[in-house]
């Protein structure tokens, strides 16, 4: 890891150094992504089965391209007891936390004859990706099928990439029998995205798309996005945590690890008022790299987006933190929750030295789908509103209508839109002299 002195133009270096492993700069791999989904768009399941083949080197076919109750059922039997046990209790924390989200239609009335409110309609269909390739992750299967369910969604339809043997992994089948969805294929990569933005013959269309996924899987969302809705297209996991002199370096050390072992481009920075600290830090993740199991990938991420920055004071270190806007945010300081008032940006805020970023991931409740690529300034984290949309109510009696007809008429009239005040005014043409 890089240490650093804090200051404003090395916090714009980091930026543009983060903003690297954006997927807005994997326009090589745009033309093939576009070919995938062209084909898909017309060939339907014919190219679905041809791309699995080549890619997945797993022959799919109509009759068995959907998970059966047989294989879900094998899966129970194939996965430990133990973590199923835990499936379920994560997926309490995760229903209660979403269905404190949810929000109901209102209607507001007045005695001169209006109605106005907003009714909240849950999506029809969604699709939830679900990777499988390097790693399996049966809690990403939770947090994407949780508040779609919560939100009301008819159906939920997922897909995921097969194994060599043409099965998909069993504790992935659990968490997703678990937490609801209602019917799952044996598809993985950009032709997945295309199969539920454009509809095969065996996979239904959707109206809206959410999961993350390889640069293929992220490109091909943005490619569809008007298809279709997507939840965004995400970059790496990212990790920023703050810290003053009072933060224990072990803790901080295998938070910071914690991100950085999901692949090469993945990045964690401390930020901390205390060089002592920093330089503990860094003492403390050489050690534990002795012994972890994902260490070369750990090691490049660090070598690449890994930093120790040194603030002046805690005010210059909010600042930093806010600039970079991470996708989880660690405040471990003398008085966090003091701090966390101050911070603006950020995806996930964990406060206190128990509340590591894992805890977040499988467990606490609230959902680990989060903005990336300093997109915390302006996006939010997976939830139910996601997974609904909302549509205005408009109610005039005539009476209502009668006394503020002039005004809207005029109006229209200021932007030479005559055929709406003609809208408005032929209802009462009859009472004109």
């Amino acid at each position: 890891m890089r240490k650093v002195k804090l200051t404003k133009e090395t916090t714009r270096g980091i930026l543009e150094d983060l903003l690297k492993r954006s997927p807005n700069n994997y326009g090589k791999f745009e033309d093939a992504v576009a070919e995938i989904l062209s084909k898909v768009k017309t060939e339907g399941d014919k190219a679905l089965f041809a791309y699995t083949q080549e890619f997945d080197h797993v022959e799919i076919h109509a009759g068995n391209i959907q998970v059966t109750e047989e294989e879900i059922q094998e899966a129970y039997s194939l996965v430990d007891p133990a973590l199923i046990d835990v499936i379920r209790k994560a997926l309490v924390n995760i229903r209660s936390y979403h269905e404190k989200q949810k929000q109901n239609s209102w209607f507001t009335s007045e005695a001169g004859g209006t109605m106005l409110g907003q009714k909240v309609t849950p999506l029809e269909k969604v699709g939830v990706y679900v990777p499988g390739g390097k790693a399996v992750y049966p809690s990403s299967v939770l947090m994407n099928v949780v508040p779609a369910k919560v939100a009301g969604v008819d159906r939920i339809v997922m897909t995921t990439p097969p194994g060599k043997d043409g099965k998909v992994n069993p504790a992935t089948l659990v968490a997703a029998n678990e937490a609801g969805a209602d019917v799952i294929y044996k598809v993985g990569g950009a032709q997945a995205i295309g199969a539920l933005a454009y509809g095969t013959e065996s996979i239904p269309k959707v109206d809206k798309i959410v999961g993350p996924g390889n640069i293929f899987v992220a490109l091909a969302k943005k490619a569809v996005y008007g298809h279709v809705s997507i939840d965004s297209i995400a970059g790496p996991s990212e990790i920023l945590v703050l810290a003053d002199e009072t933060a224990n370096p072990r803790y901080v050390a295998a938070d910071l690890l914690s991100q950085a072992e999901h692949d090469e481009l993945a990045s964690a920075i401390l930020i901390t008022t205390s060089e002592e600290l920093a330089d503990k830090v860094e003492e403390q993740i050489q050690g534990f790299l002795k012994v972890l199991s994902r260490k070369e990938i750990i090691q490049k991420s660090l070598d690449n987006f890994g930093y120790l920055l040194i603030a002046e004071n805690l005010e210059e270190a909010i600042d930093a933190a806010n600039a970079i806007a991470s996708e989880h945010m660690e405040i471990v300081t003398r008085n966090p929750f003091e701090v966390m008032m101050k911070v603006r940006n950020a995806g996930a805020i964990f406060i206190g030295e128990y509340s590591s970023e894992p805890l977040g991931d499988y467990f606490a409740g609230p959902n680990h789908i989060l903005p990336t690529n300093g997109t915390a300034k302006f996006f939010s984290p997976l939830s139910v509103d996601d997974f609904v949309k909302k549509s205005s109510i408009i109610y005039y009696s005539r009476d209502a209508l009668k006394n503020i007809h002039k005004d809207i008429e005029q109006f229209a009239a200021s932007e030479q839109l005559t055929a709406h005040a003609n809208s408005i005014a032929v209802r009462f043409e009859d009472e004109e002299e």
